[in-house]
């Protein structure tokens, strides 16, 4: 087990800064994931973390010891990159097995470790193949097996699945996560610009932006809660609404007049002061629905997209604004160039001023953070909207049988 700290952490080029005061405690056992848009040192962190790349300020610490000049080999950790980086001229065993010949291990040894990996990662019939007889998931989970093997404290993943196709990426992300489930006390940082796998795998995911961290949260905690304008739009697909507009009602529940003139009750408190305020109101695309009544938004629609479970709905595509657009559940047809209303839960809504959430003003200490159990009406999802999601469990994985994942189909 392995906990991190990184105080202060920075990285410069010469007299380009790429990180500062970046702060992060990991604990033991988590599954850390950053995210971010691409430049924003995703990589360029966990190269810092694992020794490739010399920190410029602060400090790195691993169960409380100063790592900043300590060799990569020595710091306990395994790192799987994005490419394979297989040797082609080795089997599948002697892929994972070279580390533990350099490091000295009997042939025992590294039996039992090959052996352990391989039917973790369901590659037993595969361990004398070479790398060509292979399928492109087949070798990722190779070069996977090889950091296990290692029994590291902390695993590294530098978006592993970025070279597989979609079908590859989702069995491939399914394994990774029971991986984790296997092995609970395993410290683990991931590193992707693919939402889907930050919100799936992450105990935690820090997302990354100018230089620093943006904001740090659970999954759902970013998803509902984000810290700025940002998070709110990075984290959700497809991007989360801006829509301008003035608070004319205060209190508990908010009134705010939008500027392209629909009125919406937001479920945010503010007070006397912020009457008249300028705010950008927050409404995620699966969140609106159709209405006959008060509606926040109003227009005509330019495009849609039937995916079949949802259907996409785009506004003001030809202006020189962001579109707006609307994820509706099943199937609408017939909807293009027609005017829609459409409304949401004041739950669901948000407030942004100057960028920021109104919610964490003034360094306001919010309540611990608990899911909405009920999608707002209208929401992909249904009634039972988050209710009916699969969480994590604290009984264990059933999949999950003495270390191995058990197989659920044919081996890829």
């Amino acid at each position: 087990m392995a906990d991190l700290k990184l105080e202060g952490v920075a990285k410069s080029y010469g007299d380009v800064q790429v990180l500062s005061d970046i702060d992060l405690t990991i604990a033991s056992g988590e599954f850390i994931v950053f995210v971010g848009p691409s430049g924003c040192g995703k990589s360029t962190l966990l190269r810092m973390i694992a020794g490739l790349e010399r920190i410029s300020g602060g400090t790195l610490q691993i169960d409380g010891q100063r790592m900043n000049d300590i060799p990569p080999s020595q710091r306990g950790i395994a790192m799987v990159f994005q490419s394979y980086a297989l040797y082609p001229h080795m089997t599948v065993r002697d892929n994972m097995a070279f580390a533990l010949k350099i490091a000295g291990q009997s042939r025992d040894q590294i039996r039992e470790a090959t052996d352990r990996a391989g039917k973790m990662l369901q590659l037993t019939p595969y361990l004398d193949r070479l790398p060509k007889a292979l399928s492109g998931g087949q070798r990722q989970r190779v070069a996977i097996g090889r950091a296990i093997v290692r029994d590291p404290k902390v695993y590294l993943f530098d978006e592993p699945l970025s070279n597989l196709d979609a079908a590859l990426r989702v069995a491939t992300r399914i394994e990774i996560a029971q991986l984790k489930a296997s092995m609970p006390d395993r410290t683990m940082i991931y590193v992707t610009h693919d939402q889907t796998e930050a919100m799936t795998l992450a105990d935690r995911i820090v997302v990354l932006a100018g230089g620093g961290i943006a904001q740090v949260g659970a999954p759902l905690e970013l998803y509902e809660r984000p810290v700025n304008e940002f998070v709110a739009q990075f984290i959700g697909s497809p991007a989360m609404n801006l829509l301008p507009g003035k608070v004319t009602a205060v209190g508990d529940m908010t009134t705010v007049a939008l500027d392209g003139g629909g009125v919406a009750q937001v479920a945010i408190p503010t007070r006397e002061g912020d009457q008249g305020m300028a705010v950008n109101l927050g409404v995620r695309p699966e969140d609106m629905r159709e209405t006959d009544g008060d509606a926040i938004f109003e227009g005509q629609v330019d495009l849609t997209e039937a995916l079949g479970e949802v259907t996409l709905l785009y506004f003001g595509t030809n202006q020189d604004s962001v579109p707006v657009i609307a994820k509706l559940p099943g199937i609408h047809t017939g909807l293009n160039g027609k005017t829609v209303r459409l409304t949401a839960d004041p739950h669901a809504l948000h407030l942004f001023h100057d960028g920021q959430s109104l919610l964490y003003r003034d360094g306001a200490d919010l309540p611990p953070y608990r899911p909405r159990t009920t999608a707002a009406a209208g929401s992909v999802g249904g009634a039972d909207g988050a209710a009916s999601m699969p969480g994590r469990s604290d009984t264990g994985d059933d999949r999950i049988e003495g270390g191995t994942i058990k197989p659920e189909g044919p081996a890829r």
